[in-house]
């Protein structure tokens, strides 16, 4: 019998590949939404690439819903994301908005409308937003926007009205620099001691699913890691 049942979109990804193996180490069931499997998985739903946002959204909640049912899940974390950079004189400017919002805003959207359907009472969705979003990001357009979206739909999702179950919270993480093998090849120079540990994050979604120091729902939660030691900060509400 397994101990609890999360959903984590971007279950292939440096982030959700450690929830993935974190949350089956504690015996619960996890499912993985991602381009491609993940093994570590005890189900997965593969996200075909599409141009179209409402024929994929439309794939991944069909099959979502056949593989579920009438199963409610306690979590769903929504863990895709991607990053680029640029000015709004980017030659790559389109392009690069383009796949933030495929990355980031397609994948916070379909997170949202299965918690409607699949999350139990009292359960938890979390999106991955950006403590750089918090403010202007001239030299990373494209990534500012899409995550300056999440921020805002995870305000929009602690409405009244939102559509998510009786009790659920929606709470979105705001990391700075996550510490992963992609990044510590694009940045080896960088401090690390500033990276956030993806098991800080893993723990942190756990804890909150469990109900210990669970935010407010519509909350914005900056992790902030300083000489290896990492701390969690609401951001004021904009």
């Amino acid at each position: 019998m397994a101990a609890g049942r999360v959903l984590v979109y971007g279950g292939r990804g440096a982030l959700g590949s450690l929830c993935v193996r974190y949350f089956k180490a504690k015996n619960w069931w996890v499912a993985s939404i991602d381009l491609a499997e993940n093994a570590d998985a005890s189900a997965n739903v593969v996200v075909r690439a599409t141009d179209s946002f409402p024929e994929q959204a439309e794939q991944v909640t069909a099959e979502v819903g056949k593989l579920l049912g009438e199963e409610k899940v306690d979590a769903i974390l929504c863990v895709a994301g991607g990053w680029a950079g640029g000015s709004a004189k980017a030659k790559s400017l389109y392009k690069n908005c383009d796949l933030m919002w495929k990355q980031s805003v397609w994948t916070s959207t379909i997170s949202s409308h299965l918690a409607t359907k699949h999350l139990k009472e009292g359960g938890l969705l979390t999106l991955t937003g950006a403590q750089a979003a918090l403010s202007g990001t001239p030299g990373m357009i494209a990534y500012g926007m899409a995550k300056g979206a999440v921020h805002q739909l995870c305000h929009s999702l602690a409405g009244p009205s939102s559509g998510l179950p009786s009790g659920s919270a929606a709470v979105a993480i705001l990391p700075v620099t996550l510490d992963t093998p992609a990044n510590r090849k694009s940045m080896p120079d960088a401090d690390f001691s500033s990276w956030t540990p993806l098991e800080f994050i893993a723990e942190t979604f756990y804890n909150w699913i469990t109900g210990k120091d669970r935010p407010s729902s519509g909350s914005l939660i900056q992790v902030i890691t300083t000489g290896g030691k990492t701390e969690l900060v609401s951001a004021a509400h904009l």
